[in-house]
């Protein structure tokens, strides 16, 4: 039998990518654009007011980035033509019909050429507004399906999630859909959760302004609730919450569309591809290690046995791509979770001694030109004994301020006051982090495993689109790669 090619499936390929300038849509955007130089073109949905100023969020947030310098390299004084021929902004939003394009010969010329979706469209906050989290991550789906319907040659809707949909749960972990395998989900069905959910929302806003909330308080009010309506249905955050929904309303409306959703677990700086350690921002991993290595973090809520799930970002590309060429035309959903808990996996204690050693040998230098010493991180693995540890660390000494306050004034009002707000922010960050630094799941990937298989046994160039966790050693990936593109592309003095 003769070999296909998803390099050959690409050619000639019109593709609409959605958050194009979040972390994984970027790397897509290059990798196709480097290793497919024959793209048709790449509509990027930008959040602009017009096309000159999504033009200049392209230039400045997306091609000016270091990740394009091998293909800057590869096309050399014609890279600006080659990107222009080939990429095209987008003004627009998805939390609007018609993905806000107000230009009507682009959404028309969009609707007649577009063949593939990448929705990666997503706010990833854990503690989100959760009016801003519902309309990107939950209803702005419905959107994009919409869109995606109106699309005369579509071949595929591929929508980025989040392994983390699954919630709190324990044990092997099914790529099933959350609407099938989750009972709060499947009640959830039972009344018009959008209808319900805007209600809550539009009452909340109206009693805060009615009370005369600044932005300030509204915004944080809303972080509070976002919370607190995850944790009424089951989710302990508002990401993986709205992210959840989002996959259920892909389900309800997506018809006969062809789509796939791709579950990456915590995804991580690049393993090899363009270069190996490049990243984007503070990933969920990536501020413990920051706050480790300048001395700030000496003790964590963490269980050392943990498997902490992680993958490199561009075998979370490699797998979209794989999927796309495999799945096309197919009145079906797919499900992939990519990650490394089931096939390779790593736990916490081996981080921590990986990332002990890096800064052991390679200290950090402050901004007065010091080297940080640092130590073993202390690890609680219940939130009783990082409770108690932090009573002793914050309240004793606030106790004392309390006491001297009543005889010394305002200086040590003010020093309470900070010592509060720094111990709140303190305990905020950890229940945010909590369900994963505890999390007792493995990431069964069943059906990414058969994708592999498929790819390699049916397209010649299956290996350029490498995803196997089973091939990454986390030592010198750690120790070599993620810290070095961390220091080099994120961290500052």
């Amino acid at each position: 039998m003769e070999l296909k090619s998803i390099l050959a499936y690409l050619q000639n390929k019109t593709i609409l990518v959605t958050g194009a300038t979040g972390f994984v849509a970027m790397v897509f955007v290059e990798k196709i654009l480097r290793v497919q130089p024959d793209v048709k073109k790449i509509f990027l949905l930008l959040r602009a007011s017009n096309t000159n100023s999504a033009t200049d969020r392209m230039q400045n947030e997306i091609i000016g980035k270091e990740l394009f310098r091998v293909l800057r390299d590869k096309h050399g004084a014609d890279f600006d033509s080659f990107v222009s021929q080939k990429v095209v902004a987008v003004a627009g939003d998805v939390t609007s019909e018609n993905l806000g394009v107000k230009d009507f010969k682009l959404r028309e010329e969009m609707c007649n050429e577009t063949e593939i979706i990448l929705n990666s469209a997503a706010t990833t906050n854990f503690d989100e507004r959760y009016d801003i989290a519902l309309d990107v991550n939950t209803f702005g789906i419905l959107h994009v399906v919409s869109f995606a319907k109106k699309c005369l040659k579509l071949e595929m809707l591929l929508h980025v999630s989040t392994a983390y949909v699954c919630g709190e749960r324990v044990g092997l972990i099914p790529e099933g859909s959350p609407s099938l395998t989750d009972d709060i989900v499947k009640e959830t069905t039972k009344f018009d959760f959008k209808e319900q959910e805007k209600i809550v929302v539009e009452k909340k806003l109206t009693e805060l302004k009615a009370q005369g909330a600044s932005e300030e308080v509204i915004t944080s009010t809303m972080k509070d609730f976002g919370i607190e309506r995850a944790k009424h249905y089951g989710w302990p955050n508002t990401y993986v919450f709205t992210k959840a929904m989002g996959e259920v309303f892909l389900g309800r409306s997506k018809d006969e569309l062809s789509v796939v959703i791709i579950r990456p677990t915590v995804v991580t700086s690049t393993y090899k591809e363009p270069f190996p350690g490049w990243i984007q921002g503070f990933r969920t991993i990536d501020s413990v290690i920051a706050g480790y290595c300048k001395g700030k973090l000496t003790c964590l809520l963490a269980d050392p046995t943990t498997v902490f799930d992680m993958i490199p970002v561009d075998m979370v590309v490699n797998s979209i791509i794989s999927a796309m060429a495999v799945n096309a035309n197919q009145s079906s959903i797919a499900i992939y979770h990519v990650g490394s808990s089931f096939r390779n996996p790593i736990k916490i204690n081996e981080i921590h001694d990986f990332v002990f050693r890096h800064f052991t040998k390679d200290p950090w230098v402050d901004k007065d030109g010091n080297l940080v010493k640092v130590g073993k991180c202390t690890m609680f693995s219940t939130m009783a004994t990082f409770r108690m540890y932090m009573q002793i660390c914050f309240m004793i000494p606030l106790e004392g301020l309390k006491y001297v306050n009543k005889a010394c004034g305002q200086y040590f009002q003010d020093a309470y006051v900070n010592y509060s707000r720094k111990l709140k922010l303190v305990m905020r960050f950890v229940e945010l982090y909590k369900p994963y630094m505890l999390f007792k799941g493995i990431f069964d990937d069943t059906n990414s495993e058969e994708l592999r298989k498929v790819a390699s046994e049916s397209y010649i160039d299956a290996n350029i689109f490498n995803f196997d966790p089973n091939c990454i050693d986390w030592e010198d990936y750690i120790m070599n790669t993620h810290i070095h593109g961390l220091r080099k592309h994120v961290m500052v003095k």
